[in-house]
């Protein structure tokens, strides 16, 4: 297969193999600073019930105080409220610079004031902040730079709702496929019937805390969260995601929508050799050929969408008169299709925060089926204190 034929569009077989250049160097420091565009990546701009009832879908949260209004109208706000995730469901990401280079998102930063209530606008400010590097790491993928994104959520009163570092890896492609060998293992995995048998019986078994209210009081350090359980992924797991609204950089479109961007953007694409359909950067989130060139194994899932996995986490332990106030999270291995995925945590410590709030901070995990942390992190949980008897 020649994979480097190019069309007069000038889009390749292969996904673009840019490499780290001077000039490329400075012309991404000269953007530090930048407030970027983001039309194009705009998803939804009202909370409204069903776009936050497809959201809750597509990341397979449940959650009454989401989706019920008769439950959330009982509820400490009185009124449907979306998932601390959703900001996701209105832009998830953009991109920006780094011609020809692949990427890895690395490691999510948030925090978050007051929940998004049904109806309202949401707008986000994207402002690129910088990166560090380059460094070489030969292990994984050669040089490397990672660059941060600050996206600011707010309402259409200009309440801030949410903060979202996004910090990316930027690499040449070419040597991450001279190393996707040594990352080799077994995919899909090798599942049992009897192993999945009870795995589903676990994740039946899930449910949010709801009504319950957990007190600040009553919590321990040492504590431990309810396991939440993902998978095995499948190729429709990944696909809702999109479905939700969640897709970042930039929609997902067919046709002659997608053609034309394509021509105007010939990086942005790549031709299939098997089905000689033009097929998004992003589909490597549900095209194997197209992982493959990025260096992983097969499709694999989007960075994003972990942390979806661990707010729904988070939001099922505090249940619905808790806040979640921030998360961290580090993206450590690919989480591919046929994987699945266990998320817990562990209270470390209580507090009064300066704001007077009764907090928890948490250690929080994302472990595969091959014991690999796939995402360690952080989070810091305002729970009500229990009145005075």
């Amino acid at each position: 297969m020649n994979t480097k034929e190019t069309t007069d569009a000038g889009i390749s077989k292969e996904l673009a193999l840019g490499k780290f250049t001077d000039k490329m160097l400075d012309d991404m420091r000269a953007l530090i600073g930048t407030e970027l565009r983001t039309e194009s990546c705009l998803n939804n701009e009202y909370a409204t019930r069903l776009a936050i009832m497809r959201f809750c879908e597509g990341i397979g949260d449940d959650n009454p105080l989401w989706t019920d209004a008769n439950y959330a109208k009982d509820g400490p706000y009185k009124t449907l409220v979306a998932p601390p995730s959703f900001i996701f469901a209105c832009l998830g990401s953009v991109q920006v610079g780094w011609p020809g280079l692949g990427g890895f998102h690395a490691e999510t930063k948030m925090t978050f004031n007051e929940p998004i209530r049904v109806g309202e606008k949401i707008t986000a400010k994207v402002t690129f902040d910088g990166f560090d590097g380059p460094i070489d790491d030969s292990n994984f993928g050669g040089r490397r730079i990672k660059d941060y994104l600050r996206q600011e959520y707010r309402n259409e009163n200009g309440e801030l709702k949410a903060t979202f570092i996004c910090s990316r890896m930027r690499f040449e492609r070419g040597e991450m496929q001279k190393r996707r060998e040594s990352r080799a293992i077994e995919v899909p995995h090798p599942w049992k019937d009897e192993e999945i048998a009870e795995i589903e019986k676990q994740i039946l078994a899930e449910r949010p805390r709801g009504a319950e209210t957990r007190y600040w009081d009553d919590v321990q350090v040492g504590d431990e969260l309810d396991v939440i359980t993902k998978g095995p992924l499948g190729l429709t797991d990944f696909i809702a995601f999109i479905a939700a609204g969640a897709a970042p950089i930039p929609r997902v479109a067919a046709h002659a929508v997608s053609l034309k961007r394509y021509h105007k953007h010939p990086k942005w694409a790549f031709r299939d050799p098997r089905t000689h359909a033009l097929e998004p950067v992003y589909s490597v989130h549900y095209n194997d050929y197209a992982a493959q060139l990025q260096g992983a194994q097969i499709a694999y899932d989007v960075g994003i969408q972990r942390t979806c996995w661990q707010i729904h986490s988070l939001t099922n332990w505090m249940g619905d008169a808790g806040q979640l106030r921030a998360i961290t999270g580090q993206y450590r291995a690919h989480v591919y299709l046929g994987d699945v995925v266990r998320l817990g945590g562990r209270v470390e410590s209580k507090e009064i925060d300066t704001n007077g709030e009764y907090v928890v901070k948490l250690t929080t995990w994302a472990t595969n089926q091959r014991d690999q942390k796939v995402m360690p992190g952080t989070a810091v949980v305002a729970l009500p204190k229990r009145p005075a008897a």
